[in-house]
């Protein structure tokens, strides 16, 4: 009953705001007039113009870096110089083993990316073996072994053919 009357306010509702319109009325009846609905225009923005960014035809740059650090013993360069649409570089670091490695790289619209790798052998690595504090050694530590235990499977039985009980109707 509740969900009725809910249905019938907010249908008097609607049709008091002038959502709805108006039933249609004999002559000799009194107009109904519904309420004035306001019309509100939708706000109008300046479009913001952005320049665009200039173009060029030839882009040229020549970028480097080089990086020695003692505390982390993070050694690595690169450098690269573009003239137009062709791209030369190369970029080497020092890796885990004390060799250093480099890759010289070329690109261009005819042959695409192109990388050569080389590996030199035996470069210094500021904290290599060398490098390496001298700690004072210590046995490193006895774990007994422990057979870890061993639990079987649970086995589960099942019937061939369960049998359902459907009570006289059919499902």
């Amino acid at each position: 009953m509740a969900f009725k009357v809910i249905i019938l306010a907010a249908l008097i509702a609607v049709s008091s705001a002038g959502i709805l319109p108006a039933p249609y009325h004999a002559p000799y009846a009194a107009p109904v007039y519904s309420a004035p609905i306001a019309k509100v225009a939708a706000p109008v923005y300046a479009k913001s113009v952005v320049a665009p960014e200039p173009y060029d035809p030839h882009p040229q740059y020549n970028f480097n870096y080089d990086i020695h650090d003692q505390h982390t013993g993070d050694v690595k360069s690169q450098q690269e110089v573009r003239d137009g649409d062709v791209v030369t570089g190369a970029y080497s670091f020092i890796e885990s083993d004390g060799a250093r490695r480099v890759v010289e790289y070329t690109s261009d619209p005819e042959h695409g990316f192109n990388a050569v790798v080389h590996r030199e052998e035996g470069a210094a690595h500021p904290t290599g073996p060398a490098a390496a504090p001298a700690y004072a050694k210590v046995a490193a530590p006895v774990y007994a072994k422990v057979a870890a235990p061993v639990y079987a499977a649970p086995v589960a039985k099942v019937a061939a053919y369960p049998s359902y009980s459907s009570n006289g109707y059919y499902h």
